[in-house]
């Protein structure tokens, strides 16, 4: 596709920014639309503070900027909200008014990114595209739901990339929990030995697949995550070793830290939803031979290089993490609640 005008939505949010650059860099004219405010400043870049609920608004961008492609980033997450209406009638209604508007504007591509929160189970082998969904929480159940509106309307050449955890520099929320625990030298602990394998997947890897999306002459649903998936103890040993702190990895028995996570949630006092303390302990890694093939595409870093590098980026500017108010839900820390008491004994 020649470098033209794209839209994209959740752009002020962690992997919205980070895809946003590379597209300015890359010559393109972005339009950007969140909640939250862009203080991001290009010649190229249209910052919008709305809502993709916000139908008359999608309108009139899509009127004035006649689009060529729209990036759907834009979502609610379940540990970032009280009201689940909220997140259901952003991620799903917001996606339903996206799609009807690029098909009355004849708007021909959206690239979307969905998610692994599709599944809430272990896996004993990698999971591939024609795998029956499942999701177990709100937020997958409406990422699957927006996968349905777009897959509805076969004017649009919808591709759907369905991913895993994405990691880089700047990635917090759950994450800065973990990353506390080891910048403070605690123990870091793992669920039933640790031994199971999670993929990620590197943001700029992300933005490689959703440029190359743009030339793609269909409408798809692939899956991507890294390579080389290690367990969650051999990732956190990396990590930890190159830190050079004294934090170390400690077991949590599966029978006590299951039912843990699921009362602790059950009373509000965890961030920690179904997904996340279903999955903690289980396996769960994308087959990624779809996307090469289609795309082709390949990851660039690891597990636990990304990690790293994500933890790096919380250890140097920690101050300026605690002082943040008023961003996307993964440019921030979560808060702990009851995993304090954990991070006490630890």
């Amino acid at each position: 596709m020649a470098k033209k005008t794209v839209l994209v939505t959740g752009g002020a949010g962690f992997f919205g920014e980070i895809l946003k650059r590379n597209l300015l860099k890359q010559g393109f004219t972005v339009v950007s639309i969140d909640l939250e405010k862009d203080d991001f400043q290009h010649p190229s870049l249209v910052a919008y503070q709305g809502d993709i609920r916000d139908k008359k608004l999608l309108s009139r961008l899509m009127q004035k900027y006649n689009f060529n492609a729209i990036f759907h980033l834009a979502a609610i997450l379940a540990h970032a909200v009280k009201d689940k209406n909220e997140l259901w009638t952003s991620n799903v209604e917001g996606t339903r008014n996206l799609a009807e508007l690029a098909d009355r504007y004849n708007i021909k591509k959206i690239i979307f990114t969905s998610s692994n929160c599709l599944w809430g189970e272990s896996f004993a082998r990698p999971v591939k595209e024609e795998d029956q969904p499942k999701p177990i929480e709100i937020y997958g159940q409406s990422k699957l739901e927006g996968e349905k509106i777009l897959l509805e309307h076969k004017n649009i050449k919808s591709v759907i990339i369905r991913c895993p955890t994405i990691i880089d520099a700047g990635r917090l929320g759950l994450l800065a929990i973990l990353f506390e625990f080891i910048d403070e030298g605690r123990r870091v602990w793992v669920v039933g030995g640790g031994d199971n394998e999670y993929q990620f997947i590197y943001a700029q890897d992300l933005v490689d697949a959703c440029i190359k999306a743009l030339d793609y002459n269909k409408t798809s649903v692939l899956n991507i995550g890294s390579d080389d998936v290690k367990s969650f103890k051999e990732v956190y040993n990396y990590v930890i070793k190159k830190t050079g702190t004294n934090a170390r990895v400690a077991n949590f028995p599966r029978w006590i830290a299951i039912p843990a996570m699921k009362l602790a949630y059950a009373l509000k006092l965890s961030p920690l939803g179904p997904y996340q303390y279903k999955m903690i302990a289980e396996n769960f890694v994308f087959d990624t031979s779809k996307i090469k093939k289609e795309l082709n595409w390949k990851p660039t870093l690891t597990n636990e290089e990304m990690l790293y590098k994500a933890y790096q980026y919380y250890h140097d500017n920690l101050r300026d993490i605690k002082n943040r108010s008023d961003v996307s839900a993964h440019k921030q820390a979560a808060k702990m609640g009851v995993i304090r008491l954990l991070k006490w004994i630890s």
